[in-house]
């Protein structure tokens, strides 16, 4: 039975995670969970997950989470929880979900104490990459791409020569303003911005998809990754951006 911890899990990467666990009984066991103060939805993750350890953002939500936990159950908060979490001793495996630099430190915590992390946070090797991915070679750990591009380029090179690799190319769905001309683009509202066509995600990162500022962020990422234990090295190679409307970057 693989042992995780959960960073993020109420977004939409850990609750998603959550369904695919509850989807395979008897083969996953989360020892803790860690979010921001959505206390509620916490709250019932835990009396479902029974971890040992749930983690929020401040003092407060501490305070209200507390209730709704199952007996076992403890709380931690702040940066010292998200560090604890990511280091729990029975911990085999850490998905990091956790939204912009807030996961640069929990995932260094985690590759530090030789866990293998499940990264879906491109700040933390965009930021930090050539910290995290140095100490991931140092104690073993495992750098696993769980973004959609990044996990098919790591398909893709499993078991393939570096050498023969020229040029990995990353898609985009091209977004709100997918065929929208220069002109209409130049008078685009941030409201039309955050409404994905495909998918619900935060404010954030509903942008950075809007603006293609999260491609630059994923190349950048695939960078850093393409040097990680567990992914392939084509250090010659290009990396091409993509949108539906074949812009290129």
């Amino acid at each position: 039975m693989k042992r995780l911890t959960i960073l993020g899990s109420t977004g939409s990467i850990g609750t998603q995670a959550i369904d695919v666990i509850a989807s395979r009984p008897g083969e996953f066991r989360v020892v803790a969970l860690a979010a921001g103060r959505n206390v509620t939805r916490l709250a019932e993750q835990a009396q479902a997950l029974r971890p040992e350890l749930v983690v929020v953002s401040d003092e407060d939500a501490a305070r209200r989470v507390t209730s709704g936990l199952p007996a076992g159950t403890r709380v931690a908060f702040g940066r010292d929880g998200l560090i604890e979490a990511a280091r729990h001793p029975e911990a085999e495996l850490v998905l990091c979900g956790l939204v912009g630099a807030l996961g640069i430190e929990p995932a260094y915590a985690a590759v530090d104490a030789g866990k293998d992390i499940a990264l879906a946070n491109k700040e933390a090797l965009v930021a930090a990459g050539e910290f995290v991915v140095a100490r991931a070679r140092e104690t073993g750990a495992l750098i696993l791409p769980v973004d959609s591009e990044h996990n098919a380029l790591h398909q893709c090179l499993r078991g393939e020569n570096p050498a023969e690799i020229k040029t990995l190319w990353l898609t985009a769905s091209g977004g709100p303003f997918l065929g929208f001309s220069r002109e209409a683009l130049a008078l685009a509202t941030p409201e039309q911005a955050l409404k994905h066509p495909t998918w619900v995600m935060g404010p954030k990162v509903t942008i950075d998809s809007a603006t293609l500022m999260n491609k630059g962020l994923e190349v950048s990422c695939s960078c850093r990754k393409s040097s990680s234990p567990s992914f392939s090295n084509p250090s010659s190679s290009d990396y091409i951006c993509s949108d539906a409307a074949g812009c290129r970057r």
